[in-house]
């Protein structure tokens, strides 16, 4: 469900990012080449971007298709930044909550997305309610999977773990408590990009100008596109990519995951790390 991009590195138009690119998130809105479940990511859609000097992202979100919208073009076009996450989304239920539940969800200098689908939402997810602070469950957006699932990885945030670690720990919680749930998990502090590979498609790639894109699936057919393999954790700047296997609890005891093959097509693109647990 869904499609989603992020990308940090040198000031960039954010068209030539979402709708210049032959198979851009604007054309994955209808025509996605790589989604397993669902066809058409028709409902809703939004962007978040930085400006020079301000830590706090702007976002322009919509309930519709991104094509209906007939300004999208021409704000993508227009306004540049360095550091930018974006979403079309393919809804799990029906809800009446239009542009709130549509990503990237926000707080403070952080952006958010969630590329999936929890199975048995939301009495699949009931238990981990008293877990969270009442203060983040009340200021949730929207009434769905992924705003759920952003309010745990929020809590961890601002109780002082760093974006992998917090990605990581709500990943592993959330797969314990709803079997075959499918977390990619997409994540920008204005900076660098942390996301999760699980039960969906995810690539990378450094373009020429320099920069990083992490994203559901590649916008051209240019080779330098590497896919992150399934259950690891993404963490990229501008120019340095890092792959950490995580540990699923669904596998058995005292077995490790495999450790991901090299995928870049330079030695410095990407490193690996032992597990994340």
């Amino acid at each position: 469900m869904c499609r989603h991009l992020a990308y940090t590195g040198p000031e960039l138009p954010i068209g030539a990012l979402l709708v210049e690119p032959p198979h851009g998130l604007y054309r994955q809105s209808w025509a996605p080449r790589r989604q397993r479940h669902g066809t058409v990511n028709a409902d809703g859609f939004g962007v978040g971007w930085y400006a020079d000097g301000d830590p706090v992202p702007a976002r322009y979100r919509r309930a519709g298709p991104v094509w209906a919208d007939l300004s999208f073009a021409d704000l993508a076009r227009v306004v540049r930044t360095r550091v930018l996450l974006a979403a079309v989304r393919d809804a799990t239920l029906a809800g009446a909550d239009a542009e709130a539940a549509a990503a990237p969800f926000a707080a403070g200098t952080w952006l958010f997305s969630h590329n999936g689908a929890v199975p048995g939402w939301p009495d699949s997810l009931a238990p981990l309610v008293p877990t969270l602070p009442a203060a983040e469950v009340l200021a949730m957006e929207a009434r769905n999977d992924s705003a759920f699932v952003w309010a745990l990885v929020l809590a961890r945030l601002r109780a002082g773990d760093d974006e992998g670690q917090a990605l990581a720990d709500t990943v592993v919680e959330v797969a314990e408590a709803a079997p075959n749930a499918r977390l990619n998990l997409l994540l920008t502090n204005g900076d660098t990009i942390t996301a999760t590979a699980w039960g969906e498609s995810l690539w990378y790639r450094s373009r020429s100008g320099g920069g990083t894109v992490v994203a559901s699936e590649p916008y051209d057919d240019d080779p330098h596109w590497r896919e992150v393999p399934d259950r690891t954790l993404l963490a990229a700047s501008g120019t340095d990519v890092l792959l950490t296997p995580l540990k699923d609890p669904a596998a058995p005891p005292g077995r490790s995951p495999a450790r991901p093959a090299d995928p870049a097509p330079h030695a410095s693109d990407a490193r690996t790390e032992e597990p994340r647990t």
